[in-house]
């Protein structure tokens, strides 16, 4: 487990040293034993013994190169598409970039492909340290994040129709989120069932109330008012399209 944990840590981080003082402390924590350097060392011979087999007898220093010793730390060394975190950051960052440049329908197919580098929850089969711990914090917000901008883009498509079912789905998911309520409201609204889109609304306040004491956001009880009064900026634009996230119609 302690060797895989290693490997996990190293392959986040892929091309990048990291300082032996950060992996011990992924492994233990701040309660390190006296013989934590000594043991490290011993798991990342192991992780090359294991490498060394992958790679077989024709390549007898693959696993040296692979797994580099740096001066104060140890260094994954992996090919460009080569680890799937690497890939899901590089197809978000493109698929933002058409997002903001207007191109919806790249857009949604580079999100998608995003999305689909993941096979469940990250590190699913690893045990996670503190420093993991804050890499699957990000992965798992930046996963909800990518989802969210991919249903935009996709609404703006006005495939609001397609949409329902997994917003349906997301809503109850994570049912405090405004922004997938929203989205659901939008959709609703113009699959031509506006009352739908209201009873989203209220079963999101109640739960806010109830669990938060709070009130929906500003911007969201515009978006119900604008329900209400089948306010046009909830429409599609003449070729079919919105030009702002959701929220973004109904912000101050």
């Amino acid at each position: 487990g302690k060797p895989r944990q290693i490997l996990a840590l190293l392959s986040v981080y892929a091309n990048q040293m990291l300082p032996v003082p950060t992996l011990m402390e992924e492994i233990w924590g701040t309660q390190m034993p006296r013989s934590a350097l000594t043991t490290l060392q011993t798991y990342i011979l192991q992780l090359r013994r294991r490498l060394a087999a992958a790679y077989g007898p024709q390549a007898p220093q693959a696993s040296k190169d692979v797994l580099a010793t740096r001066y104060g730390g140890y260094v994954l060394e992996a090919q460009p598409g080569a680890v799937d975190i690497h890939e899901y950051d590089r197809l978000v960052a493109a698929g933002r970039e058409a997002l903001d440049a207007g191109d919806d329908v790249q857009a949604s197919l580079l999100l998608r492909e995003a999305l689909a580098v993941w096979r469940g929850p990250a590190l699913v089969d690893v045990k996670v340290g503190p420093v993991l711990e804050i890499e699957l914090a990000r992965l798992e917000e930046s996963r909800l994040g990518v989802l969210e901008r991919r249903i935009e883009a996709d609404l703006r498509l006005g495939r609001h129709a397609e949409l329902l079912t997994e917003l349906t789905e997301l809503t109850a998911r994570h049912p405090l989120h405004e922004g997938l309520h929203a989205q659901c409201m939008a959709a609703l609204y113009r699959a031509g069932r506006p009352w739908q889109a209201l009873e989203v609304y209220q079963g999101l306040r109640a739960r806010l109330v109830e669990d938060l004491g709070l009130e929906p956001s500003p911007r969201l009880q515009k978006l119900q008012q604008a329900v209400l009064a089948s306010d046009p900026a909830l429409d599609l634009d003449l070729d079919g399209h919105w030009r702002r996230p959701v929220l973004d119609l109904f912000a101050a």
